[in-house]
């Protein structure tokens, strides 16, 4: 992308703090399962919060490339931190993009400023990739709705201080804004993960949970269509993530193999080493370009649904790729806890799942070709 100024002093200002504040917690955080509140805190410092957040709200309201540089370099630091970022960045566009006035007044100021921390409740146990066959339920009763159900996967699970919740009335899926502390609203234990270990991931139990008819976010029955639009956007920001994550694993690898000596001399002068280095630079910036082009489209107020799935997928599978090729180059070591690429591999599966599998993007990204034409 050509950069102006602005991005350019963004993008090295986040790869400064991911490199001072965030890469240094990164491991300990992953080993403790414990999410860093202190670097949240320090992102907060730096406007990060309000990435999605309108500028009469407190927030910054950057553009999709911004967004995408911004999160690219985050996750170069730590996937979790990155991933715990995006979903307050989606509970903040949903109250920008369909809350009403006095909706936006009240919550976003806060959120921009960083707390409280915002999650988007849409999975369920038995409603994952298909959305539309939730079973959470909103029932009126005069000037309040009932919501009863549970959630799965929820990304600030138990750090959220305001959930979107999306939930079945009678005219179909629609969202509502559930603040963290009513009666009947529980957050269970954080998931034991195979990766992205630091990030808090919960279910969410909804019984009997009242709210007041203007905690809804959209008309009944809209819900499903605005939650669709919202992770399109998403969709180009975990995009971007990928490339952070396997930009990272390529600069680890780089290093190490210039440093590492077999056979008399530097591994990386062999030749099938060589090589897999460039596979590695040839899909990370394949990745990124696919997400920079989804990007700029975006900006340029395109419908980008096709090309936000093109660069998740895309880059989703090259941070699996590019991850393992690094544990690979590094040996035995790559194996172990001394070297972060161990984690990095971990973290990276998760890309091709959240947010949408690699399969629904190749679902979305065939029916444009060829059930539209």
């Amino acid at each position: 992308m050509d950069l102006t100024a602005e991005q350019t002093a963004i993008r090295e200002t986040v790869r400064e703090f991911a490199r001072e504040e965030v890469r240094p917690v990164a491991a300990e955080a992953d080993r403790e399962e414990r999410f860093p509140e202190d670097v949240w805190d320090a992102l907060a410092e730096l406007d990060l919060t309000g990435l999605t957040v309108p500028d009469r709200y407190g927030g910054v309201d950057v553009d999709r490339r911004t967004y995408v540089l911004v999160n690219e370099a985050l996750a170069h630091g730590m996937l979790a931190l990155a991933t715990a970022l995006s979903v307050h960045a989606l509970a903040t566009s949903c109250i920008a993009q369909f809350g009403t006035e006095t909706q936006r007044q009240r919550w976003l100021p806060e959120m921009a400023e960083g707390r409280p921390v915002g999650a988007f409740a849409l999975s369920e146990p038995d409603a994952g990739s298909n959305p539309a066959e939730m079973s959470t339920t909103a029932t009126r009763e005069g000037d309040t709705y009932v919501l009863d159900g549970t959630k799965q996967w929820i990304t600030n699970g138990q750090r959220a201080g305001v959930y979107v919740v999306f939930a079945r009335t009678d005219a179909g899926v629609t969202q509502f804004l559930v603040p963290g502390d009513p009666e009947g609203l529980r957050a269970g234990e954080p998931e034991q993960k195979m990766g992205l270990r630091a990030s808090d991931t919960t279910s969410l139990e909804l019984d009997d949970v009242e709210i007041p008819v203007e905690n809804r976010l959209t008309e009944e029955g809209r819900g499903l269509s605005a939650a669709l639009s919202i992770l399109t956007g998403g969709r180009i920001g975990i995009a971007a993530q990928s490339v952070g994550l396997a930009q990272a694993a390529l600069d680890e690898t780089i290093e190490y193999v210039n440093e590492r000596e077999q056979f008399g001399g530097p591994i990386g002068d062999i030749q099938s080493v060589r090589h897999t280095v460039a596979e590695m630079h040839a899909r990370t910036e394949g990745a990124r370009q696919a997400t920079w082009n989804a990007a700029e489209r975006a900006d340029a107020d395109h419908e980008v649904r096709t090309e936000a799935s093109v660069a998740k997928y895309v880059a989703s599978e090259a941070a699996v790729d590019v991850t393992a090729d690094a544990v690979q180059l590094h040996g035995g070591y790559g194996y172990t806890t001394e070297f972060p690429v161990e984690r990095f591999y971990r973290d990276a599966k998760v890309t091709t799942i959240y947010e949408g599998t690699s399969q629904i993007q190749k679902t979305v990204i065939a029916r444009e070709l060829l059930d539209d034409c």
